[in-house]
């Protein structure tokens, strides 16, 4: 997994709430076996006019003009802003993979359901969360399509002369920092358990 510092980017914003796990990706796409390829099927339902399915040739369906991240103040945004509750409804990681696939690597909102809030940190992505006063003067500084600078070693949000702090689990963010999920925290402890496998043959050879 990558490490997590900062990152400077223009934040794209999404006003609506309770956007649930099959907006961001729906059920059809959760067939593929990897975790690359989710993008293009990012917010699927919104982006496009018509209905689409795995192995679909997508550059060939209808685009929803409307659509906010065809907006040209968005492109190549790495920050999304969106409304509360964000990423409810079933826990499916996917939504996590077509995001950052897609190229978000941070979310804003003022409430993230748990699950998915949790599998942002196992796959890199920093959520952060902030109360709507915070969220509001992102908005509008975002809407000057300028830079917004998010440092996670200070965990400082960056605009013009301001500076936001936000919170965050001491944990979490050192496996940010470090660029640890699941497998590579164990993988640390790969000594002690290569210790105490070879006490287990010891003390007690019968198990093995």
């Amino acid at each position: 997994m990558k490490k997590f510092t900062e990152i400077k980017s223009i934040a794209a914003f999404i006003d609506r709430k309770n956007i649930d796990t099959d907006a961001i990706i729906p059920k059809q796409y959760l067939k593929a076996v990897t975790r690359e390829g989710f993008g293009e099927n990012l917010f699927d339902d919104w982006r496009y006019l018509e209905p689409g399915n795995l192995g679909d040739d997508h550059s060939q369906r209808k685009k929803n003009p409307d659509f906010f991240l065809y907006q040209k103040k968005n492109k190549n945004a790495k920050i999304l802003v969106v409304g509360d509750n964000f990423g409810c409804g079933s826990s499916r990681e996917h939504a996590v993979w077509a995001l950052m696939d897609y190229g978000f690597e941070v979310v804003i909102s003022t409430s993230f359901a748990d699950i998915f809030y949790n599998n942002c940190f196992k796959n890199g992505m920093l959520p952060i969360i902030l109360d709507e006063k915070k969220i509001e003067e992102l908005i509008q500084y975002s809407k000057r399509k300028e830079n917004i600078e998010i440092n996670l070693t200070d965990q400082e949000i960056i605009f013009g002369n301001k500076r936001i702090q936000f919170e965050i689990d001491e944990f979490k963010k050192k496996c940010l920092l470090n660029g640890l999920d699941d497998i590579a925290m164990s993988l640390e402890k790969s000594e002690k358990i290569f210790s105490y496998e070879n006490k287990i043959k010891k003390n007690k050879p019968w198990i093995s």
